[in-house]
């Protein structure tokens, strides 16, 4: 494998983020994955396929894939960016075991500017601990999961950096009084919205809040090939990544 020029794969590269991954990683795209083939694209259905012809695959496709997509590559010894959100325990446990083997990067979202929210986030989290928080995502009406993996991840930064257990203070039902301590969510959906999210600390007699939009989804696309750039550069070791390491933030 050339340090600068790895062979790149897409998990899902018929899909709208697959399909702009492809267009960003240009010559260095070796093949896609999707559930129909396409020999002159180099498109086929089985993972393990794939995984042998590639140094590092981009996956944006389904969270039922993951436990398979898991092995495959692992298998292969091939890297993975796993940008799929949605994960059940067992799956989450598919990719742990993974990153035993091969050097895995998983990120609820690529850009590079919400990576740095969720650094924020973790601090806020951490110097405001009896602020209340809550976060709003807005995404456009095709979007299958609510909260949106990016507005779970914001909620795991704001509990990592208070120390509490995440799913015992997540407040997903918003009927009712609120809880001291709790991190609520709403999800809005409509139109064509890439992506937005807020982040906002209630106290009695002042507010802060965090904000991202995203205005065009190839951010997240030029987000994804820079994370796979990282993860086979150096020959990273086995292990589970994340933004934060590419962009080396806390």
């Amino acid at each position: 494998m050339s340090r600068t020029s790895p062979r790149i794969g897409i998990a899902g590269i018929t899909g709208r983020l697959g399909h702009l991954c492809a267009e960003e990683a240009g010559p260095l795209l070796a093949g896609g994955l999707s559930r129909t083939a396409d020999p002159a694209r180099n498109i086929v259905t089985e993972a393990t396929e794939l995984a042998g012809t590639c140094d590092v695959i981009i996956d944006v496709s389904h969270a039922s894939l993951v436990p398979a997509h898991a092995r495959a590559f692992a298998e292969a010894g091939c890297a993975w960016v796993l940008g799929t959100t949605g994960l059940d325990k067992a799956a989450q446990q598919a990719v742990n075991e993974a990153a035993s083997r091969i050097a895995v990067l998983q990120a609820a979202n690529f850009s590079p500017a919400l990576t740095m929210l969720l650094s924020l986030a973790r601090q806020l989290g951490a110097a405001l601990p009896d602020y209340d928080a809550e976060i709003l995502e807005v995404h456009h009406r095709q979007k299958l999961d609510a909260p949106s993996g990016t507005a779970l991840a914001i909620g795991r930064a704001v509990a990592a950096g208070r120390e509490d257990e995440f799913d015992a203070i997540r407040r997903l039902d918003q009927n009712g009084k609120r809880p001291n301590g709790a991190i609520g969510f709403a999800s809005l959906r409509g139109g064509q919205v890439v992506g937005e999210h807020d982040l906002r600390f209630f106290a009695a007699d002042e507010e802060i809040s965090l904000s991202h939009r995203a205005l065009d989804r190839r951010v997240f696309a030029r987000g994804a090939l820079k994370a796979a750039l990282w993860l086979t550069d150096a020959h990273r070791t086995p292990g589970l990544y994340g933004m934060q390491d590419v962009l080396n933030t806390p």
